[in-house]
């Protein structure tokens, strides 16, 4: 069974993003977007760990730790703050409610995601086949997938979590062509509708990103098919 956490987050976005990163690396995600429906939760399902979204205009996040941390139920779980720019202010409101971690926003999905696992004392994931920390590689172009890596010409190169999923369905079989239905599958949650033209808009990011840092790796287009990432000569 997948590691239930319960995200606490008035920001829908923000719910999905960290939601679907959680989802690829093997957690369950379930949303509160309020303090009462956050405790319901708590109290009904079987929780391994929260994620507080702490934004400048709520100072609720140490008010629910406190609750959580003050429940024979909930008491062991752990407690993370992610705490937007320009509310630093509320750690100090944080460690005194008990919080077990906080982070400031942004955080490198990699460093919850190892966060959550220590706590949890989960086993990283790579025991075998692809999901085994290795680098996927096409000509200049590297990714690392337990660390959501992405390197052109030993270059960096910084991506969202639905472009990192997108080059890595591409990486893993260089040459052949996807569908847009078949990239949909690959890199969005099954319950959100997408549609052609999403997927059209995120390729155009990734290629914009590849064109500093690689310009030596192509997204092909073909017509009426769909996207192909091209294997470089020689």
């Amino acid at each position: 069974m997948k590691p239930l956490v319960l995200i606490c987050s008035q920001d829908v976005e923000f719910y999905l993003f960290l939601s679907h990163i959680l989802g690829v690396d093997g957690f369950a995600c379930e949303p509160a977007d309020s303090m009462e429906e956050a405790l319901a939760l708590a109290d009904e399902r079987e929780l391994q760990a929260v994620v507080l979204d702490c934004g400048p205009a709520s100072a609720s996040g140490a008010t629910l730790c406190a609750r959580l941390k003050g429940e024979p139920r909930t008491g062991g779980l752990p407690v993370i703050a992610l705490i937007a720019p320009g509310a630093e202010n509320q750690h100090l409101d944080l460690l005194k409610a008990g919080i077990d971690e906080s982070f400031v926003r942004p955080i490198a999905p990699a460093k919850l995601i190892d966060c959550l696992r220590t706590k949890l004392a989960l086993p990283k994931p790579g025991s075998n086949g692809i999901e085994n920390g290795n680098w996927l590689c096409c000509g200049s172009l590297e990714m690392k997938l337990d660390a959501h890596r992405v390197r052109g010409n030993g270059h960096d190169i910084h991506l969202g979590p639905i472009e990192f999923n997108l080059l890595r369905h591409l990486l893993e079989a260089p040459g052949k062509v996807f569908s847009r239905d078949e990239l949909i599958d690959a890199a969005w949650p099954n319950n959100i509708h997408i549609g052609a033209r999403t997927v059209d808009v995120h390729i155009s990011r990734i290629r914009k990103a590849l064109k500093t840092a690689s310009p030596g790796s192509v997204i092909r287009t073909v017509r009426s098919a769909g996207y192909s990432l091209d294997i470089p000569d020689g």
